[in-house]
């Protein structure tokens, strides 16, 4: 199979799962923004749990997905990542050997390296205390210049991706796994919302001015954590709050504790979110989305009114601006267009403007 490009004809795609291929530089969309995490800590048949939560957050990565366990008991922890849907990765006897009742799963949409299996998330590392499974949302800016200084030291990277930073410099420290995190995050720059999973601990992050969603809510007497709240209603847990900017949450067997890795900066929470990355059911940072982009869209009729017949959505993250316009003007909200398919890509991740064209 060839990756070459025709000059004057449209490229076909022709590989072999769903959204292969994203990350390169060519006519493929260049918005690499999001990616979906969620966690579960002390409650039994965490994968199951996680599978759901996973499927909640599609929205944000069609690329890969993956799940990794831990069973309390045994310490023993387990993964499976794969290409594709949530539904293509996983199955029941996949879902069933993933023991344990905690784990961390992963969405991805690649806002850096390759398209490939090595960089699906979680990412599993053997380190001197055991195992280490790491998942993130978000971007480290200065990833590649911590990369070269460790490999310039010895570091020997599995992956293209930015994440895999952090779990090289938290295995280069000398200090607990809980303070070598700290220092870890701290050299860290950019927007983040990590999850990183021990056979022993879950740790919980959020960077410094909050530019990555992240949230905490419970079900029964365990802990759930993920990118929007949407995942949350999926499965029956209560919203508990947000995840602080700059906080660290311990998760181990003498429960939850608060921690700092840095004092939280100015709130700068990512304006994609509201327009468009999150779904319209999800609050972040206390405001439902739905709400946001219909007021959005009452803006929008106020700054620049067009005297139309019908106003409609492209569906399905301006549905709720176009309802916001229609109700500031008086002008009827009718339904324009239709997506075909619920479950297919988001447009903005197709991986080539004919197939975005052909997605309306």
């Amino acid at each position: 199979m060839s990756d070459a490009i025709s000059v004057g004809r449209p490229r076909l795609w022709t590989g072999n799962h769903y959204n292969e291929g994203i990350g390169r530089d060519d006519i493929f969309d260049k918005l690499r923004e999001e990616c979906g995490v969620f966690g579960v800590f002390g409650i039994p048949n965490a994968a199951s749990l996680s599978y759901y939560g996973l499927h909640a957050l599609q929205h944000r990565g069609e690329e890969s997905a993956g799940i990794s366990t831990v069973d309390s008991g045994s310490g023993r922890l387990v993964y499976h990542r794969g290409m594709g849907l949530v539904k293509e990765v996983f199955d029941q006897n996949t879902l069933e050997s993933l023991v344990g009742d905690r784990a961390i799963g992963h969405v991805r949409y690649s806002t850096s390296g390759e398209s490939r299996l090595a960089n699906a998330q979680p990412l599993i590392f053997k380190y001197r205390d055991g195992d280490l499974a790491v998942a993130t949302n978000g971007n480290i800016v200065n990833a590649p210049s911590i990369r070269r200084e460790l490999e310039r030291q010895g570091s020997i990277f599995q992956t293209t991706s930015d994440t895999e930073v952090i779990a090289h410099l938290i295995a280069r420290s000398d200090k607990d796994f809980v303070e070598a995190t700290k220092d870890a995050l701290q050299r860290l720059i950019g927007g983040f919302a990590f999850l990183i999973m021990t056979n022993d601990k879950l740790l919980v992050a959020s960077d410094p001015n909050g530019l990555r969603p992240l949230v905490m809510g419970r079900l029964g007497g365990g802990f759930i954590f993920a990118s929007e709240t949407c995942a949350l209603e999926t499965i029956g847990a209560e919203y508990e709050r947000d995840v602080q900017p700059g906080e660290l949450l311990v998760l181990d067997g003498d429960g939850l504790r608060t921690e700092r890795f840095e004092p939280a900066g100015r709130r700068a929470a990512c304006a994609m979110e509201y327009i468009y990355f999150a779904r319209p059911d999800s609050d972040i940072n206390g405001v439902n989305i739905h709400s946001a982009r219909k007021r959005m869209g009452r803006r929008l009729a106020i700054e620049s009114f067009v005297d139309a017949d019908v106003v409609t959505g492209v569906p399905d993250s301006s549905i709720s601006a176009a309802i916001g316009y229609a109700e500031q003007t008086g002008i009827p909200y009718e339904l324009g267009l239709i997506k075909t398919n619920i479950r297919a890509a988001r447009s903005f991740s197709l991986l080539r403007s004919c197939g975005r064209r052909a997605s309306r």
